[in-house]
């Protein structure tokens, strides 16, 4: 299956299918996967209440006066604090702008990898655009199902505009992305988000 925007032997790295804004299932149906929607049931690990408290307080008196208006301010004041506080549950090594390469139509830069005993991937979405952001998402996963070689059955993935995610897994075996219809908004949702994010790293259920 060809595409006009999404040509066989031309070059496209992660940010330019973003750019493209075409379907995410014309997308993936180009790379052999397939997509499906619905909400689905991720894994929670318990996070402490006093301290998923303790951040929400703080972005909660802060969000007034910081104008969000920017990539840089969402990254900062609202995507690298819940990134943080996972580490603290996960020591999970985060790499940031991880630079990928499989092929000439996938490879980029991985805004946040993250990985403890399993590994997650974060995308932030450009313009606040949470749609396109997640056919990025899902051609990324498709780069990390490609290049790890563990046998590992889901990758997970997760796009943020800041102040909402939205989570996808990818089955390897069955090359099917699903995306989660349930949005975690920040810092409203912060322990469930806190819970999936602590859980999938360290492949709990």
């Amino acid at each position: 299956m060809s595409f006009s925007l999404l040509e066989e032997k031309a070059s496209y790295t992660f940010s330019d299918y973003f750019a493209l804004n075409l379907d995410a299932k014309e997308v993936l149906a180009h790379f052999g996967y397939s997509l499906r929607m619905q909400t689905s049931r991720l894994p929670h690990f318990p996070v402490s209440q006093k301290r998923t408290a303790a951040l929400q307080e703080r972005i909660n008196e802060s969000l007034p006066h910081i104008s969000l208006n920017s990539e840089t301010a969402r990254r900062e004041f609202l995507i690298a604090p819940v990134l943080l506080e996972v580490v603290h549950y996960t020591q999970a090594w985060v790499r940031v702008e991880y630079p990928l390469l499989v092929n000439d139509q996938l490879k980029g830069t991985l805004d946040y990898y993250l990985e403890a005993e399993h590994g997650l991937l974060v995308v932030e979405a450009k313009n606040a655009d949470l749609v396109r952001g997640f056919t990025q998402l899902a051609v990324e996963m498709i780069a990390l199902d490609k290049w790890i070689d563990s046998e590992t059955s889901h990758l997970y993935g997760a796009v943020s505009v800041g102040d909402i995610w939205r989570f996808g897994i990818l089955d390897r075996q069955q090359k099917q992305m699903t995306q989660d219809l349930n949005l975690y908004r920040v810092p409203a949702d912060l322990p469930d988000l806190l819970a999936t994010l602590v859980a999938i790293l360290k492949g709990t259920s």
